[in-house]
């Protein structure tokens, strides 16, 4: 199955933008990390006693998407896996976030940003870690 990526450089470069502001205001004004495995698993029970932030944080990264679609944009994107494939690639994801100890958003922008080792290396894994997955569902599977 062929599938094609949009190329969309602008608009890459604006949420890389809006990504990294985010995480600068974020441990700016709160002292925290924006990670979002974290953020997420502290609005789920047993809520964190800092759960309005959190929440927060998290609506705006579901609510901007719909503004952005509101205003005329358009988000385009295909998964061609199946849903049985993406049901395993989450429950994957899920045991490698535990066993990181984070997620890429929490190790690769803001671990990295901060010169941590143990980021850098933790968001080299997860990278090899996707090469290899790519490779493997797309040549070797064939899905």
């Amino acid at each position: 199955m062929d599938t094609i990526t949009q190329f969309t450089p602008w608009l890459s470069m604006a949420g890389g933008i809006l990504i990294g502001l985010s995480a600068v205001l974020l441990m700016a004004l709160h002292g925290r990390i924006a990670g979002m495995t974290g953020i997420l698993a502290a609005v789920l029970p047993p809520l964190s006693t800092d759960w309005q932030w959190r929440a927060a944080f998290l609506a705006g990264a579901i609510v901007a998407p719909m503004l952005y679609v509101a205003a005329g944009g358009e988000i385009g994107f295909q998964v061609p896996p199946s849903t049985a494939m993406l049901v395993a690639g989450g429950l994957v994801v899920g045991v490698g976030v535990i066993y990181g100890s984070g997620c890429t958003s929490g190790h690769g922008v803001c671990g990295i940003a901060r010169l941590s080792p143990r980021s850098i290396t933790a968001t080299a894994v997860f990278m090899l870690a996707t090469f290899a997955t790519v490779f493997i569902v797309r040549h070797v599977i064939g899905a």
